[in-house]
């Protein structure tokens, strides 16, 4: 009996449901389909459904969401120096300070948007709604920085940015984590973080060459052709919640557990979102849990820190090469290339993290950053050579940064998985999966908020070098709670392997398994609050 109120009591992890659970008219009504001609019956699945609710096709999708964001963030960073001379008449020794301005207006609007869209994500049905909508916000922020010619609606549209990107990343990772459970994680997020490292980095290249061969407005044209690609993904993609209800519908009589009373399908294979009275409490808290963890806390920090080392160069590597090398757009983009090369390598280091775990990857990391980061204060004058050690050292740096970028992304989905284990029902029927990772956006965009006044500031009261060993320092100080923190406490009990935390318990076929296995042996996982 222990084992039914368990799963009663957390229904999001039981997703079959006996077919007596579903209203006749949900599987019967006419529905609209975008690969269908006009209405389809429900009873029948979607135009290829198999491969529009595959794991490649989400994770196809998930990446090019992330990466069009992120792209259209960065694409503008070789561009913003010249258009605000150009377009906005802003005098030449402004441009530095609205440069940084308008990165960190970006930041400051992801660090609002996150918890909003995590918060909102955990009581919605579907995840391909709010991606869509934060895709409309998307072309309006772009079509207003296309248009712009004042600093003004320059800052408005980077404001719809970061509200943008908020949704993309929040309800993004969590559909991943819908669609592939903790034990792969790592591995999926690492083609995640290999778009974002590549859109990043990418960005400024791709601005600075067409801006350089085909204008201004070449770098928007190619920014909208993203969006196009963009929508149509989003818009033919199934979530497997939803298309298991056609998939192996066999598979659906085998678990016949009474759900409470108040869940009403519709069709949907999903529990109703609606909280019952004894459960309405801990749907109010999910935050303040997550919040009681120390190693959230040290996750969310490295997060910070990673953000404000990548964020730091876009306000000041463009500005430094063009004054020292006396490059154009075109060169201040190209020379992100050697950054972006070693963002290859993320999902390799992804499949490390979930054999062997988070705490080594993540301390190794941090700490490597700290010599190509001081080493830069060494590209202080022109000349050939100059221009090679620069490509050499922000190589190393990005695959140091992507070293250490990988254990802090995964630690937020095995947080939660142990959390949940530990409080069975605790999250409430939604779960919090997309409130961490809210939360984790949170700290990722305080960096892009922080990177480019520090980075810009410093340049222009100290100089470069300062910059550069600071930053040095930073990352250094960062690897202490990344080797206290990451995994579990290091002093504390011995934490289970990184696959093993909560790994079948946000899936549908393991959560029966986990549900026996929990009441058969007590779980290991630290406290709350380790």
């Amino acid at each position: 009996m222990a084992y039914t109120r368990e799963l009663a009591v957390e229904p999001r992890r039981v997703y079959a449901i006996s077919p007596a659970r579903v209203r006749p008219d949900s599987m019967t009504t006419a529905r609209r389909d975008v690969l269908a001609w006009g209405k389809r019956d429900a009873a029948k699945p979607p135009p290829l459904l198999k491969y529009r609710s595959s794991k490649v096709f989400i994770l196809s999708t998930l990446c090019i969401a992330i990466f069009t964001d992120i792209f259209l963030y960065a694409v503008i960073v070789p561009v913003i120096p010249f258009a605000l001379s150009a377009r906005a008449g802003v005098a030449e020794e402004d441009v530095q300070h609205w440069v940084s301005v308008l990165l960190a207006v970006y930041g400051a609007a992801l660090v609002v948007g996150s918890p909003i869209s995590g918060f909102f994500a955990d009581r919605t049905k579907s995840r391909r709604l709010p991606l869509l909508l934060g895709l409309l916000a998307l072309a309006g922020a772009t079509l207003m920085l296309c248009l712009g010619r004042n600093i003004v609606v320059m800052i408005i549209g980077r404001l719809l940015q970061g509200l943008s990107a908020a949704v993309v990343w929040t309800v993004g990772l969590a559909l991943l984590v819908d669609t592939v459970g903790a034990a792969e994680i790592g591995q999926m997020l690492g083609y995640v973080s290999m778009s974002v490292t590549l859109a990043t980095l990418l960005a400024p290249v791709l601005g600075g060459v067409v801006l350089h061969e085909g204008g201004y407005y070449s770098v928007y044209l190619m920014s909208f052709g993203m969006i196009l690609l963009d929508v149509i993904l989003r818009t033919v993609l199934v979530e497997k919640k939803v298309a298991r209800q056609w998939i192996n519908k066999e598979e659906s009589h085998v678990t016949d557990i009474p759900l409470p009373d108040h869940s009403h399908t519709h069709g949907s294979t999903v529990p109703d979102s609606e909280p019952d009275a004894g459960t309405h409490q801990s749907n109010r808290r999910p935050v303040l849990a997550l919040l009681s963890s120390h190693r959230l806390w040290s996750a969310l920090w490295c997060s910070l820190v990673q953000s404000l080392l990548m964020s730091a160069w876009d306000a000041t590597l463009p500005l430094h090469v063009a004054h020292l090398f006396n490059f154009s757009s075109l060169g201040a983009g190209l020379v992100f290339l050697p950054f972006a090369l070693p963002a290859f390598f993320a999902p390799l280091i992804g499949k490390y993290v979930d054999a062997h775990g988070t705490r080594l990857p993540a301390v190794v990391g941090f700490l490597s950053c700290a010599p190509p980061l001081v080493l830069l204060l060494l590209v202080n004058h022109s000349g050939i050579r100059q221009v090679v050690l620069l490509c050499a050292l922000l190589a190393v740096l990005g695959f140091t940064l992507t070293v250490a970028m990988m254990p802090i992304i995964v630690e937020v989905t095995y947080i939660v998985t142990t959390i949940e284990k530990k409080h069975p029902g605790g999250f409430g029927g939604r779960g919090a999966i997309a409130q961490a990772y809210g939360i984790y956006n949170c700290a990722f965009a305080g960096g892009m908020l922080i990177g480019p006044l520090w980075g810009g500031l410093i340049v222009g009261k100290a100089g470069w070098g300062t910059m550069c060993w600071s930053l040095g320092i930073l990352s250094t100080v960062s690897a202490v709670p990344a080797a206290l923190w990451t995994g579990g406490w290091i002093f504390g009990k011995k934490t289970e392997k990184a696959g093993d935390a909560g790994a079948q318990g946000t899936t549908v076929e393991g959560g029966l398994q986990e549900a026996e296995r929990d009441g058969n042996k007590h779980d290991g996982s630290p406290p709350v609050g380790a």
